[in-house]
């Protein structure tokens, strides 16, 4: 009997995903409202991690579209090592991959697109990175004799007065 090798199959998350929007039609009589800011779920400073960033909202009406250009840089902050390693396409999904930041900095990246038919879209995304791997007991916090924190029934700390 001999052993066989699999290939590995590598999928982006979906949980890291933002979605383009604001390619609505807006009825008439009324005035058009600028989106949310397009922000990505927050990561640690030692995570490297896959985002998405899907533009099929853009491509709507014409489906055999898809990206066939990239340009991604962050703007101005970019302390604690903060890196867009690679960016790849998949039809109408951008995918970068992130590492570094520095905990407690949310970082803008400039994301431009152009697609095979020739659209442009240009978007500014958020990523917050935060201290997830370990966590720190807030000063304002509840705590008993030995210094471990009170919690709630949900698991976070009792703040004391504010």
């Amino acid at each position: 009997m001999s052993a066989t090798t699999t290939a590995h199959v590598w999928r982006p998350s979906t949980a890291r995903r933002v979605v383009l929007d604001g390619f609505a039609p807006v009825p008439r009589g009324t005035a058009p409202t600028a989106p949310a800011p397009l922000i990505w779920p927050p990561k640690d400073p030692a995570d490297v991690l896959d985002y998405e960033f899907d533009i099929s909202a853009a491509l709507t009406g014409n489906e055999a579209d898809g990206i066939a250009q990239i340009t991604i840089a962050p703007l101005a902050n970019t302390a604690g090592g903060f890196a867009v390693t690679s960016a790849v396409a998949d039809g109408a999904l951008a995918i970068f991959w992130i590492a570094g930041g520095q905990a407690g900095t949310t970082y803008a990246v400039q994301v431009s697109i152009t697609t095979l038919s020739g659209r442009t879209i240009n978007r500014a995304l958020l990523l917050p990175v935060l201290s997830l791997a370990s966590a720190t007991i807030p000063s304002s916090a509840l705590t008993t004799d030995s210094g471990v924190a009170v919690t709630d029934q949900n698991g976070n700390p009792i703040l004391l007065g504010n």
